[in-house]
């Protein structure tokens, strides 16, 4: 299996990081000027416009016979794959003469719209203008933005697909006192969660960005649950025939602004497309039942009592104030909190 030097990464992440755009509040009117820094042989064009008449743009690169198709930003307040894609992109421009980028443009024909729900980002909501989850429009399409994702994948056809989602700080990896800091799923395409071929291809990648991030952040992965959901996206394209692998970009000690995340995410997405550039055979595939499941066991703080009667936990709630992103603590819980763990854990006065 290839995986990419994880040093050579380290050592230039702060080169290749898209620095205009940071923090958890990412607009359109954020990365509408990116699109003008892109390089020569990154074609962009706008392709739709959202509910409230926002554009929304594609991007392609590459030339090769296996066709990709990437989107970020389908819940509009879930921005760290769009920031991970936009290091992706920058670095594509900056190591074009590297064997990676080789491998990457000559081998994989590559469809990226890196926010697919700019009315949602725009208020930091995970619907879009009209209260629709994008994420469970997939069969009825009553969305713009999910009618357009539609004919964007019936217009490529990809072999893989690169759904890019956050996931709340409540989640852990099972067996570990570690948060979920990347999460991957192959979603399932029916109730039974079947072993399809398609399936097995999409575990294959996800082994690959597994074992780079094991070598990084070791044990702070997490696999997500693959209970069928008939009208999400992903299991929908899954059962179309696409390979659908979900990113969810979780946690990392005190990164609540999720900027280590973002380069884990860079990181994992990476070695995703660049394994599929190289590999021939997706069949080997178990080793994706060795990831720990994704589990619920986190707050974000918890007062510790006396023999754990009388915890407390609080929960941040996210908002955006005066145009900037803001984190409010609520309690969440009081009770006995000992099968939980905290961020952030302090022992209360008694």
């Amino acid at each position: 299996m290839n995986l990419l030097n994880t040093d050579f990464l380290e050592e230039n992440y702060l080169t290749i990081k898209e620095t205009k755009i940071s923090g958890r509040y990412v607009t359109f009117k954020d990365i509408e000027p990116l699109y003008n820094d892109l390089d020569i042989n990154i074609k962009s064009k706008i392709i739709g416009q959202s509910e409230e008449g926002r554009d929304i743009y594609q991007l392609k690169l590459g030339s090769g016979k296996t066709k990709i198709l990437v989107w970020s930003q389908m819940h509009g307040n879930e921005s760290t794959g769009t920031k991970a894609v936009f290091d992706f992109l920058n670095f594509i421009k900056l190591y074009a003469n590297t064997d990676v980028v080789k491998s990457i443009l000559t081998n994989c024909d590559i469809t990226i719209v890196p926010m697919l729900n700019p009315d949602g980002a725009e208020v930091y909501t995970r619907v879009n203008a009209n209260q629709v989850d994008l994420n469970r429009d997939a069969v009825d399409l009553k969305a713009k933005e999910s009618k357009l994702l539609r004919e964007i994948l019936d217009t490529v056809n990809p072999q893989f697909c690169f759904n890019l989602h956050d996931q709340r700080t409540i989640f852990g990896v099972e067996g570990t006192k570690n948060p979920a800091t990347i999460s991957f799923l192959a979603p399932s395409e029916e109730v039974t969660r079947k072993m399809t071929k398609g399936r097995k291809e999409t575990m294959n990648v996800i082994v690959s960005m597994n074992n780079l991030l094991q070598k990084l952040i070791p044990n702070h992965i997490g696999r997500y649950t693959d209970e069928f959901y008939p009208t999400a996206t992903g299991d929908n394209f899954q059962k179309l025939g696409h390979n659908t692998v979900l990113i969810e970009a979780g946690h990392f000690p005190d990164d609540y602004e999720r900027e280590t995340v973002r380069k884990y995410n860079f990181y994992a997405f990476l070695q995703g497309i660049y394994h599929i550039s190289k590999e021939k055979n997706f069949t080997e595939h178990l080793d994706y039942f060795a990831i720990p499941n994704n589990i619920k066991n986190f707050y974000d703080v918890i007062y510790r009592s006396k023999n754990n009667e009388k915890d407390v936990a609080f929960q941040y709630v996210e908002k955006i104030e005066n145009s900037k992103f803001a984190l409010t603590l609520v309690e969440e819980k009081i009770g006995d909190l000992s099968l939980f763990l905290g961020h952030k854990e302090f022992n209360k006065k008694e």
